[in-house]
């Protein structure tokens, strides 16, 4: 449990690091100038959108216990080892979002939309089909993602001038090669 935790929460802050949502934050924060609100709505919507993901690979882990299985899992892993690599930018309609309702509600919807897909959802859906534990794995995520974010909506642009968001991405690849590596050699039988 203590693995799966730790495993969940490293990933995903070091991947969160100049991801889309990430930029969204700073965007908000921006914008709303309500940074209680704004961390709110990142944390309910990232603890609904990864115990979804993480079910989701729980299940699917479930149902298929082949080797081929936990083989597609590894090779996840490294792939999004190459994907992390590719930086993330907010796309014309994200920064020109109006607001409707309060900073919490903008937050949550805007949120949990964008992460549907993203990097850090799909590497939440391998470490539950990995760990097979929906609840350690999106706490373990969810708190990966207000480690990345709380700065942001804090710090905002400030952060990022200060961050190598280039050796943030090269540290998140390298732990998800090890991880699909890691799984490689379980397939294989090695210790």
């Amino acid at each position: 449990m203590i693995e799966a935790f730790a495993a969940s929460t490293l990933v995903v802050a070091l991947a969160e690091i100049g991801d889309k949502t990430m930029l969204l934050a700073i965007v908000l924060a921006a914008r709303l100038r309500a940074p209680w609100q704004i961390l709110s709505g990142i944390l309910v919507a990232t603890l609904a959108n990864h115990a979804l993901a993480a079910l989701v690979g729980r299940e699917v882990a479930g149902l298929v216990e082949a080797d081929w299985f936990r083989l597609v899992v590894a090779l996840g892993f490294i792939a999004m080892a190459g994907w992390i690599l590719i930086p993330d930018k907010l796309g014309e309609d994200e920064e020109g979002f109006t607001r409707r309702g309060s900073a919490f509600l903008t937050t949550l919807v805007a949120f949990f939309i964008v992460e549907m897909g993203d990097k850090t959802q799909v590497a939440t859906v391998a470490l539950g089909a990995q760990y097979e534990a929906v609840l350690v794995v999106a706490a373990g995520t969810t708190l990966g993602m207000m480690i990345a974010n709380a700065p942001a909506v804090f710090l905002g642009e400030a952060l990022v001038r200060r961050i190598s968001l280039r050796a943030t991405r090269i540290a998140a690849a390298l732990l998800f090669l090890v991880l699909g590596l890691w799984q490689l050699a379980r397939i294989a039988g090695w210790p």
